[in-house]
């Protein structure tokens, strides 16, 4: 099955609900971390018009540098960043698998060509992305990740991904991993927008 008939057939009502959900904070700066400007197009707030990029790994953070779903820098998330290239050349970058989830569902008018990932096998500071197609993800719900509880880092090497799994974590493919992030997206998104309101009421003091 083609990636594209996966993400419509398996995913897409669940995303849409959680992305909803999250619709009405994703126009404006959330605790102080301004968002990436947006060109909205429809009324509803939705719909956002992607960069064309035929060149998306030069200069990423540059072009990149904010998750547009959530105001986080990438940079700093290195090891859990999403690069989604489209098929019309469109590109869209994430600060997780959990951004990247509510862009997918989004973007349904494009399939994703190509899924880059931050390799959390490596010991730069600043991880190199990798084609999510050759990578492992290890999900570990007693490790919280980027925006989500239960962590889901990817790993182009397996012995690197076995080894990051063995004190209990589940070895996943892309695909799955995606899946986990839908199921999660709810929860997650209920205790990110508690803990900013929390933060947001002690700045008010």
């Amino acid at each position: 099955m083609k990636r594209r008939d996966f993400l419509l057939t398996s995913s897409t009502g669940l995303a849409l609900v959680a992305s909803g959900a999250a619709a009405e904070d994703m126009a404006k700066p959330m605790d102080g971390m301004p968002m990436s400007p947006m060109d909205w197009t429809d009324q509803n707030g939705l719909t956002r018009y992607l960069k064309t990029d035929t060149a998306p790994l030069e200069n990423e953070f540059e072009k990149y540098p904010r998750c547009p779903y959530c105001g986080m820098m990438r940079q700093m998330f290195s090891q859990t960043r999403h690069l989604i290239v489209y098929d019309n050349d469109t590109v869209d970058g994430t600060c997780s698998l959990h951004c990247a989830a509510i862009s997918l569902a989004l973007n349904m008018d494009a399939g994703p060509k190509t899924i880059y990932a931050g390799d959390a096998g490596v010991s730069a500071k600043v991880k190199p992305l990798a084609v999510v197609d050759d990578m492992t993800y290890v999900i570990d719900t007693k490790k919280p990740g980027t925006m989500t509880g239960t962590s889901k880092y990817a790993y182009a090497d397996p012995a690197k991904a076995d080894a990051a799994a063995k004190d209990g974590g589940k070895l996943a493919s892309f695909d799955e991993a995606l899946v986990m992030a839908y199921a999660d997206m709810a929860r997650d998104t209920i205790n990110i927008r508690k803990r900013r309101a929390e933060r947001r009421a002690r700045a008010g003091q």
